[in-house]
């Protein structure tokens, strides 16, 4: 596994939370179906991003440690001030030039 992502659609995801770019991530970065869940968990998608990304209280962020499967499956220090540092994994679903699926959860140690 690598550290650089070979995908640029998941660069552009990564690069809009990092950003905190909440515009660019719904308009440039999903599909307008978008789906996504947590821990194995469907989630609604606008409402947690909010709550662990976007909100002034969450101002979440992606180190990326690994990339496999052509850059679409990630380990990542995610940390956010709600919850600090946590290791997570992150599978996404291309579509196109967009994400249309992501899962995310605990990576495994």
């Amino acid at each position: 596994m690598t550290s650089s992502i070979s995908d640029p659609v998941v660069e552009k995801f990564v690069a809009a939370v990092n950003a905190g770019d909440r515009d660019a991530f719904f308009a440039d970065v999903l599909t307008e179906d978008a789906t996504m869940s947590d821990d194995g968990s469907e989630r609604d998608l606008a409402a947690w991003t909010e709550k662990e990304v976007f909100s002034p209280e969450a101002n979440g962020r992606m180190k990326v440690v690994d990339a496999s499967d052509d850059g679409r499956t990630l380990v990542v220090d995610y940390t956010n001030d709600t919850w600090g540092t946590m290791r997570t994994r992150w599978i996404f679903t291309v579509a196109g030039d967009r994400v249309s699926r992501f899962e995310t959860g605990q990576a495994p140690s």
